[in-house]
């Protein structure tokens, strides 16, 4: 039965049956068997077994259940044909003709007591029947049976008179013959037309030698193979053991079949299935379908027709089938009746549950049937992506250009604006700009292991090249002119070679924090899912604020440059390299403040953060190569004429001058006697140049000197004078730098001693600013002239050329 409703594709039926043993465990069994299946049963009724005890409500009660789960039309009906025949009044009663199909069990099925007056009710109803073969010789033996011959059966005698309807001779009075008023004849035969014959003989047959083979085994086991009748083992005989020997007959049946029980103990399940069909119209008769022998089942579906043109079995589900990667939900109560629903945008539909929906794994999005996770394809920022072309385009133009500057730098290496400039730092600035400008051709490829690698670790060094050079730089100047407020000795570790060795250090700063970054977070090129619909292959740091740690110590050796550049931003204009070593700080600071802010921002949108870092990278690099050697290219290139020696030195008036009687001492030689020294002290008056007063000042504070002053005019000869100056205060005046102060003096000329301190000529003085020996001061005078007691002379204005020793550059 659990096979036919399979075959029907039935999912939800009902059950009814029989209040009895045989009902009762026929439900159990086949209910195990519909669950098995995945069959659910909407109704449970029983039938009470004695249909004369139950009144018609209680089977339209049954009925009215069955009502109540419209989609269950398949039901299974375990009873006798007195209480199934009830039943089918009451669905007629209730008008429910037609709207329930029958599987029936062998009690009520091809029973005339079910159908007769319940024909419509009853049709399509599919019924099985043991399949039973006649018994070979069973017919004609029968046939042949007498009273008289057949004495040994003590109720062949009532079978004779009921069924010929007289009173024998021999036959005790029972409740049936006493009606019986005409005697037997003794002429009486059974014929085949006056003895109809039990279809199910057959089984009777198997039972009776299935015992005789039982107790044959046992006898031989128990009791041995010649003992005759029953041995004291079998006197009385144990029922155990003869179960146990019954279970395992074997035996070919009279009707042909062979016989054997199963492992339940079940004798062969051999069924017809037979069908209650109207084969005309208002003719109904029931035929043979299908059958079931042991495990094989057949079903012929072009017999069967449930009402009359409706050959296509009904449909008995509660719910169908949810469409592809659709999720059921249950309806609370019932495990065959379900909802279906969408899964989320996001979400697949569970392969092991469909009641539930996953979601699919960053770097997937559902199919559209939601059964499957398909992978994204793998993005990254392409090189012909409008970001990465303005990026590229941006490094390469810087590129070039820095490797003009170096070009003009290699060819110009021994002039003086290149020799000032500090050679050696100038190429490890522009080799790093290059590195900062090659950083943004490793964040446009495609990310591997070993570009994030070589990414992560350029990122951070190329910035403390440039920028340990340029701290190196400016710590150099500010520690020259620091020094010279104590002393005039010549400071520490201002050569080439230490300049080189102080930003290698640096630069091994960066490489330590790199190698320790490398080891506590190794590089890897990971997924990224900025959104659902995002598959980006980056670097994992790119991910995070990881970069952060490359750029910590750069930014570091900006914020230290930067504050040298202020300190030494009022230094000689000869030696102000500073100034724009501090104007690129002030402009890098105002990039990088500007990309912190962005980088955190552009969390979810790595293409824009990559870009933007890319950009910051080489901007920087730009305002560095552009500050420090466009000045330089400058003169190089548009003014040739002045990157000489002379041209180069810059105009410096001074405040005060202090000389020496000794106007020829020669260079290094101390102060001898009454002598004065040279001391220059700036003045800060005028773009141009700064106003020189002198006086003269000898070892006593105050006093007056007479003295001759020898100076060399332009054209070689000397102007010599004599008297005595007024001196003039020099309270609260910073000396000039005492690499010139310890120098020998030098000579400047005095028109009259007789002129005060507001009478005193203005001199002008020259320092030069290229790397040359120091040599010896020499002056040149250029005269003007100006009316000093009565005497029309030149009035000298002093122009002091001096050497400058590199220190200063």
């Amino acid at each position: 039965m659990a096979k036919i409703v399979s075959h029907l594709h039935w999912t939800y039926i009902s059950i009814i049956y029989e209040e009895s043993n045989y009902g009762i465990k026929a439900f159990e069994e086949l209910e195990r068997l519909l669950r098995e299946r995945n069959i659910c049963v909407a109704v449970k009724a029983k039938l009470t077994k004695d249909s004369g005890v139950a009144g018609a409500g209680a089977y339209d009660h049954i009925v009215d259940k069955l009502r109540a789960k419209p989609k269950a039309r398949g039901v299974i009906v375990f009873g006798s044909d007195q209480e199934v025949a009830e039943l089918m009044k009451a669905v007629k009663r209730k008008n429910s003709t037609g709207l329930f199909s029958w599987i029936g069990s062998d009690g009520w099925s091809a029973r005339t007591l079910v159908s007769e007056g319940q024909e419509a009710e009853v049709e399509g109803t599919l019924s099985i029947q043991p399949q039973a073969n006649p018994v070979a010789g069973f017919k004609e033996y029968f046939l042949s049976l007498t009273v008289e011959n057949n004495k040994r059966n003590p109720w062949f005698v009532e079978f004779w008179e009921d069924h010929f309807h007289c009173r024998h001779p021999e036959g005790l009075p029972t409740p049936y013959n006493t009606n019986y008023t005409r005697a037997c004849t003794g002429r009486e035969r059974l014929t085949d037309e006056n003895t109809q014959f039990e279809a199910q003989l057959q089984f009777v047959s198997d039972a009776v030698m299935a015992f005789a083979h039982a107790f044959r085994d046992m006898h031989q086991v128990e009791c041995g193979l010649n003992h005759p009748g029953l041995c004291s083992q079998m006197n009385p005989i144990n029922g155990e053991k003869l179960l146990k020997y019954l279970r395992q007959v074997r035996f070919t049946g009279l009707s042909g079949d062979k016989f054997k029980f199963n492992d339940r103990g079940d004798g062969p399940a051999r069924y017809n299935i037979i069908h209650y069909k109207q084969v005309l119209p208002g003719h109904f008769e029931w035929v043979n379908v299908g059958f079931f022998h042991d495990d094989e089942f057949q079903l012929n579906m072009t017999d069967v027709q449930f009402q009359i043109g409706h050959p296509k079995p009904p449909e008995s589900e509660c719910s169908k089938p949810c469409a592809r990667g659709l999720m059921k939900k249950y309806v609370e109560g019932e495990s065959c009746c379900w909802s279906c629903h969408s899964c989320g945008q996001y979400e697949q539909l569970d392969p092991l549950d469909e009641t539930r929906c996953r979601v699919c794994p960053l770097g997937t999005l559902p199919s559209p049937d939601h059964l499957l996770c398909a992978p994204l394809p793998e993005e990254h920022i392409a090189p012909d992506s409008s970001f990465a072309i303005v990026a590229i385009s941006f490094a390469l133009t810087g590129m070039l250009f820095t490797l003009a500057v170096l070009v003009v730098f290699l060819k110009n290496i021994d002039t003086p604006v290149v020799r000032a400039s500090g050679r050696e730092l100038s190429f490890v600035i522009l080799g790093g700009t290059l590195m900062c400008y090659m950083v943004t051709f490793l964040l446009i490829i495609r990310p591997t292991l070993l570009v994030c690698s070589i990414q992560q670790f350029s990122i951070g060094l190329s910035f403390s090249i440039v920028y340990g050079a340029l701290l190196t730089k400016t710590n150099r100047i500010a520690r020259i002119f620091n020094a010279s407020n104590r002393t005039a000795k010549r400071p520490s570790f201002i050569s080439p070679k230490s300049q080189l060795t102080f930003t290698f250090g640096l630069t091994c700063v960066q490489v330590l924090i790199n190698v320790l970054w490398f080891l506590a977070d190794p590089p890897q090129a990971i997924y990224h899912h900025p959104t659902r619909e995002d598959n980006l292959i980056v670097c994992k740091a790119s991910t995070d604020a990881s970069y952060m740690i490359a750029f910590s110590y750069p930014i570091f050796l900006v914020i230290i440059c930067t504050i040298y550049a202020v300190l030494t931003r009022k230094i000689p204009e000869a030696f102000n390299e500073s100034k724009f070593i501090g104007f690129s700080m002030y402009t890098t600071c105002v990039i990088w403040l500007a990309f912190i802010p962005i980088y955190f921002s552009t969390g979810s949108q790595v293409e824009l953060r990559i870009t933007s870092m890319s950009g910051t990278i080489s901007l920087s690099a730009t305002v560095t190569t552009i500050c420090l050697f466009i000045p330089k290219l400058y003169i190089i290139i548009l003014h040739p004429e002045k990157n000489v020696r002379q041209s180069m030195m810059k105009t410096t008036k001074y405040q005060s001058v202090r000389t020496s009687q000794n106007s020829h001492r020669p260079p290094g030689a101390a102060n001898q006697g009454n002598s004065l020294d040279v001391q220059w002290v700036p003045q800060t008056t005028s773009k141009i140049g700064k106003n020189l007063l002198f006086s003269t000042m000898n070892n006593n504070q105050g006093a007056t000197t007479n003295g001759q002053v020898v100076v060399t005019t332009e054209n070689g000869s000397e102007l010599q004078g004599g008297g005595s100056v007024d001196s003039l205060a020099m309270a609260n005046v910073k000396p000039f730098p005492p690499q010139l102060a310890s120098m020998a003096s030098i000579p400047i000329a005095i028109a009259s001693s007789s002129m005060g301190p507001s009478q005193l000529p203005a001199f002008t003085q020259t320092t030069p600013t290229a790397d040359e020996p120091v040599s010896a001061p020499k002056s040149v005078i250029s005269a003007s002239t100006q009316t000093v007691n009565n005497v029309v002379m030149p009035l000298p204005t002093l122009s002091l050329t001096q050497e400058v020793p590199d220190v200063l550059i």
